[in-house]
């Protein structure tokens, strides 16, 4: 099993666990690999919610530049009712789970095809 594999299964149940549903495991390898190295790395790895610039980031990096969404009010709103969804509580949500959240919450599944 590979270090990737490995992390795909702990992102696997992690939104089994803390989301109650069950993963489109092809999607969430995809957004997996797109992470690339960052999956590796515990500070990269997750998303700090709290932090503003960190948001920002996963905004314009994510939502604007990978999925092609237009700068509006409404991925403020996806993010946070991700987040919201993901646990407000929850100290480590990972980023490609938050991605591939992302990515169900605004049906852009295509990108990843």
């Amino acid at each position: 099993m590979s270090k990737t594999d490995e992390k795909v299964g702990t992102y696997i149940q992690d939104v089994k666990e803390k989301i109650g549903e069950e993963p489109d495991v092809d999607l969430l390898r995809k957004i997996t690999e797109y992470c690339g190295p960052s999956v590796f790395i515990s500070d990269a790895e997750t998303v700090a919610a709290s932090d503003q610039e960190e948001l920002d980031r996963v905004k314009n990096s994510f939502l604007i530049n990978k999925l092609g969404l237009p700068d509006n009010g409404k991925l403020d709103e996806g993010l946070n009712a991700v987040l919201e969804k993901y646990g407000k509580s929850n100290r480590h949500k990972y980023r490609a789970v938050v991605y591939y959240l992302l990515t169900k919450y605004f049906k852009k599944e295509s990108v990843f095809k």
